[in-house]
């Protein structure tokens, strides 16, 4: 299989600037300096790329939005904040490769004419951090970030920032308010980011991976790339496999591969004496598929999409016949109710009821109703917030209820109904009660809470 992105990830000296250029490192920049802009964004419309942050928006065609002013020059973001349970691709990319990274980062500020570009990644990826710093410096010492960029005249800065953990901050709005100071609300729309985004000008924000296509593209050409993959839905896609499963780990694929022959052949299948049950394709936030489903569907935005799924960022999580899914449930949705930034009232509320009622499942407190009360909550939250993080809690909720539901069903039976659920005692339902609990520190923007930023 043709390999974008890991065919150099197993060279120990690929992370440095001779290693990485001795097998074509920047060579797709030089390519795309010689061009203009505008034919940059053509070679990347035409190739099919799509953001692979989970989204699957085509890239060239989010650029073609932007607004150019030159009184407000455009900035590039370059979403590395990876909160997706499940999700760790990013991760591997910067470090098994981050002269590829800079790289695309580079092309894309060409195409749309940015001087001024943003590395956001979490802060748990903290130890990223001096290899990133070593790459940034050895491309800033030969003159491919800079005032100059390899004699063009082109300007090009880049700044890695650092987050503290928030999952909202993964959200594009969220993360320019996390970048500019403030608490990473997510904004409402319109206008877009590339009409005002941060500090008030045209931005574009694009994931990692996505970005991390473009030197491929480049030095091959948007025919190669289109090759690859189906044809709503070319190239390849880097996997997060985790789970219960013999070989977890990040696998490279083209668009289109059976999601089984990704567990059997890449992820060696279960482990020993266990049968498969259930597959989370896209991270947390996408709906579940069972067994059988699995057994249908190929890793791409429409076969996904055919059976009820997001491809999402990519994170899949195995689930074997040990599994119970109201225990698994029970993670997920706290996780969901502690990270919601309490703007909007149905997720702030909504999130938080939805896991009290699944503690009260397994705590042996659950009504008759507790299911169907748990899908209505659910429906009263989705399409209702201004971000995505109130539907990401309802789709868990609602596929494991629905496509599991004998096992909820069991522990409706030999309960005694309480008058009242008990939020206090599990730190969920108002936000009030709750917010003590999670801290009001952990909520603030990342950008106020003194972690460094550093500039090339």
């Amino acid at each position: 299989m043709t390999k974008v992105l890991s065919q150099n990830a197993e060279f120990a000296d690929q992370t440095t600037l001779a290693g990485a250029e001795s097998r074509g490192a920047y060579d797709g920049l030089r390519h795309a300096l010689e061009q203009s802009p505008r034919d940059v964004i053509q070679e990347v419309a035409e190739s099919g790329l799509r953001g692979r942050g989970g989204a699957g928006f085509p890239t060239g065609r989010k650029w073609g939005f932007l607004q150019f002013d030159p009184a407000r020059p455009p900035v590039l973001l370059c979403n590395g904040d990876e909160s997706e349970p499940g999700t760790f691709k990013d991760h591997w990319l910067l470090a098994r490769d981050p002269h590829l990274v800079i790289e695309g980062i580079l092309i894309a500020a060409h195409a749309i004419r940015a001087q001024d570009v943003f590395l956001y990644i979490r802060g748990e990826y903290e130890s990223l951090l001096p290899l990133l710093m070593g790459a940034l410096e050895e491309a800033r010492a030969a003159g491919f970030i800079g005032p100059d960029v390899l004699g063009t005249g082109r300007c090009m800065a880049i700044t890695v920032a650092t987050g503290a953990g928030a999952y909202i901050c993964g959200e594009e709005t969220g993360l320019m308010e996390s970048l500019e100071g403030k608490r990473a609300y997510p904004r409402v729309r319109p206008p877009f980011p590339a009409v005002r985004g941060f500090a008030g000008r045209p931005t574009v924000v694009n994931n990692v991976e996505t970005l991390a296509n473009l030197p491929w593209i480049m030095r091959r050409g948007a025919a190669a790339f289109h090759a690859l993959g189906t044809e709503d839905s070319p190239g390849t896609k880097l996997v997060s496999l985790s789970g219960c499963i013999s070989r977890p780990g990040v696998y490279e694929v083209p668009m289109g591969y059976p999601l089984s022959a990704l567990l059997e052949n890449e992820g060696g299948g279960p482990l020993p004496g266990r049968h498969l049950k259930a597959v989370i394709p896209g991270g947390t936030s996408v709906p579940i598929l069972t067994a059988e489903e699995v057994a249908t569907v190929t890793i791409d935005f429409e076969s996904m999409r055919a059976v009820g799924t997001l491809l999402g960022s990519g994170g899949m999580i195995v689930f074997d016949d040990t599994v119970s899914m109201p225990h698994a449930l029970r993670s997920i949705s706290h996780f969901y109710a502690t990270e919601s930034c309490g703007e909007c009232t149905p997720c702030r509320e909504g999130t938080g009821w939805m896991a009290a009622i699944v503690d009260r499942l397994l705590d042996g407190g659950a009504r008759k109703d507790d299911l169907d009360r748990l899908l209505r909550i659910g429906g009263n939250i989705e399409g209702r917030t201004i971000c995505g993080l109130g539907d990401a809690a309802v789709q868990p909720v609602r596929s494991f209820v629905l496509k599991f539901r004998s096992e909820f069903e069991a522990l409706l039976r030999d309960t005694i109904p309480r008058l009242e659920p008990d939020w206090q005692a599990h730190g969920h339902g108002p936000r009030t009660a709750r917010r003590g609990a999670v801290g009001e520190e952990a909520r603030r923007s990342e950008a106020v809470t003194g972690r460094p930023t550093y500039r090339w």
